[in-house]
């Protein structure tokens, strides 16, 4: 969320002189109480919120670059030409101010009324396929896909088959400022607008039998179908179940949807003792949230150093002494053997008292309607560089997609949220007929307590960690090397650099960096 207003920057209302703004930079100040960055390039002077839509970071601490920030918090980037959100994981565009510049002195004025969408120019309509276009999966990438469908200019029918009961919304605030309470479902939309303003027939609560690749249908369970010209599969993943006795009884649930969430949300109300299965980013995340609501926290993670393949040894020391540090009980190394209806066993023999159980030992990927449609899968359903799946028409993206890799020379299925809505949105606009390779350096942001941390790259594996910076002050930067390149950075207290890191390594293989 945005901080409290500076003081100490200049009313920009009361004019600050031409000469602060240096050509292509940022100058910040403030409008009333709310903060404020101006860009120039040549005689044109634009001036937008500096809060990023997204979550409200502080793009006045982001990457500039040829007309393009980026926000230091998610990486979302904006084109300063126009205030558009040209990169997930924003998709409304900066508030612009009324700006004027006279005898070397620049003013902005507070806005009046809403702010204009800018738009986006269409790909050329001779790329564009006859007919239908339909998205299965109502997550990250299937609201991005549907998003850049009607930004590029598709004015088709779109439908779009979701298993979820609810609107597209932002998962990865349900682990964190869902679940500790700092934020409310109005703060869950993914975007200021939703399904209905884009003006796609959305189905929730459906399940899609099958695919008819040859016929181009989609059949649904209730025996209906949709044709389809292109097809999207974003049908994203599913909660892994430990297979324990009693995992079904009712104070025991799955973390992976809204509706899970708040089921967990109204037993968190009575519950005194909470116990969290799984030492993954939606276990630890959710342990470090409840907590923060004052709960009584066991955390059982079968490995002795979680997030250890991921991070290190070094940063998951970090993690686990700042989970220590805020009172969430450890027992690591440690499995479940049973569940019962106020306590848990572990497989030392020890007994945990138990009121709620949450459970978060990771995710697989849904590719059971892929591999029964004769798609190719392997660990993933299986696309090239422009997220093409082996039958044509049909496009993949999210968390079931295998691409191949351009920095790390490997085919990777990552499951992140950033990744899905960026595949989404290069998936929408290959289905339209542009010709453009997804080569987005990946990344990921999680947040502990107080500890959060920024990932870019992809290293499943490497043969050198270093470390610069401390991060005993939480101030370094990790780089994960294998025969002597980075592979991936992971940052705490240097957002700046993660966002230079990124972009380093994309233009290795990108004209753009944040594409």
């Amino acid at each position: 969320m945005q901080d409290e207003p500076d003081t100490d920057l200049p009313d920009l209302t009361r004019g600050v002189p031409s000469a602060r703004l240096a050509e292509g930079g940022l100058l910040t100040g403030r409008v009333g109480e709310e903060k404020v960055i101006v860009w120039r390039r040549g005689r044109d002077v634009a001036a937008y919120a500096a809060a990023c839509p997204h979550l409200g970071g502080p793009l006045d601490e982001g990457l500039l670059e040829d007309g393009v920030v980026a926000c230091p918090w998610h990486h979302a980037c904006f084109d300063l030409r126009t205030g558009a959100a040209v990169a997930a994981p924003a998709f409304d565009a900066l508030r612009r101010y009324p700006v004027a510049e006279s005898r070397g002195v620049i003013v902005v004025t507070a806005p009046t009324g809403a702010s204009n969408e800018p738009a986006a120019p269409a790909l050329p309509s001779a790329s564009r396929p006859d007919g239908p276009m339909a998205i299965i999966g109502g997550g990250a990438a299937g609201f991005a896909a549907a998003d850049a469908l009607r930004r590029n200019g598709w004015r088709g029918r779109i439908a779009m088959f979701s298993s979820d009961a609810d609107e597209p919304y932002d998962r990865t605030l349900l682990t964190k400022d869902y679940l500790d309470g700092s934020f409310g479902d109005d703060r869950l939309p993914i975007a200021r607008h939703g399904v209905e303003a884009l003006g796609i027939a959305f189905e929730p609560n459906v399940r899609v039998e099958s695919i008819d690749v040859p016929g181009r249908l989609v059949r649904l369970e209730d025996g209906r179908s949709e044709a389809y010209a292109r097809l999207l599969l974003a049908t994203g993943a599913e909660p892994r179940r430990p297979g324990l006795p009693g995992e079904g009884l009712p104070h025991v649930h799955l973390l992976r949807s809204l509706a899970d969430c708040r089921r967990i949300l109204a037993d968190a109300r009575t519950a005194r003792h909470v116990v969290v299965l799984g030492g993954s980013f939606i276990g630890m995340e959710a342990a470090a949230s409840l907590r923060s609501r004052g709960l009584a926290i066991d955390l059982v993670a079968p490995d002795s150093h979680p997030m250890e393949k991921i991070f290190g040894r070094a940063l998951s020391d970090l993690v686990v002494d700042t989970y220590r540090r805020n009172g969430v009980t450890l027992h690591l190394g440690r499995k479940a053997t049973a569940i019962a209806g106020d306590a848990i066993t572990l497989d030392d023999g020890t007994t945990l008292p138990a009121d709620l159980v949450v459970i978060g030992i990771g995710v697989e990927p849904r590719i059971e309607l892929a591999e029964s449609a004769g798609l190719a899968v392997d660990e993933g359903v299986l696309v090239d560089a422009h997220l093409r799946t082996s039958a044509p028409g049909i496009y993949a993206a999210g968390d079931i997609c295998r691409w191949p890799d351009p920095h790390s020379g490997e085919a990777i299925r990552v499951e992140h949220w950033v990744v899905a809505e960026r595949q989404g949105q290069a998936a929408a606009a290959n289905m339209l007929g542009a010709d453009r390779p997804f080569a987005m350096v990946p990344f990921f942001w999680t947040k502990h307590f107080d500890l959060a941390i920024r990932y870019v790259g992809h290293a499943e594996r490497w043969d050198e960690l270093v470390v610069e910076g401390d991060l005993s002050k939480r101030h370094a930067l990790i780089r994960y090397r294998r025969e002597g390149r980075d592979l991936a950075v992971a940052t705490v207290g240097r957002d700046l650099d993660s966002l230079r890191e990124e972009r380093k390594m994309a233009l290795a293989h990108a004209p753009s960096p944040w594409t």
